[in-house]
């Protein structure tokens, strides 16, 4: 994304009303949920370790060190982060994709790929609703 995109993309994003922003968030948890049963379900089951280190984290929290993808980082107002690995887990990249030694074993992309139309349709849902409520 180019920086005149993530610019007309912020502008968009602070445009939102602040009660739409707040009416999305419960989705938004309740998504982020959903996913990981999903991927809880989906992940091998070896030592149950991957499924129990697989969350959801809400707005305003930080995500679990060494999480996949991209470690610890705060979630976003408007963001709920599914990660999965923490410092004891810190192998699911390696099951996900596979390695020279095990086949891979996908459970993360999958599951988002089953529930991103329902994610989605559930947080467009909330956001008519508060928009409608506004008026």
């Amino acid at each position: 994304m180019s920086s005149k995109q993530t610019a007309r993309l912020k502008r968009r994003l602070a445009a939102i009303p602040k009660k739409v922003r707040e009416a999305v968030q419960p989705a938004l948890i309740k998504s982020g949920d959903e996913l990981v049963d999903r991927m809880r379900q989906l992940a091998p089951k070896d030592t149950h370790a991957l499924a129990n280190s697989i969350v959801a984290t809400p707005p305003g929290q930080a995500t679990p060190a060494y999480s996949q993808p991209g470690g610890s980082r705060v979630a976003a107002e408007n963001q709920v982060l599914v990660t999965a690995g923490n410092a004891d887990v810190r192998y699911p990249h390696l099951v996900e994709y596979g390695s020279v030694n095990a086949a891979a074993q996908p459970y993360f992309w999958p599951a988002y790929r089953l529930n991103r139309k329902r994610i989605a349709d559930r947080v467009k849902r909330a956001m008519r609703k508060a928009i409608r409520e506004a008026k």
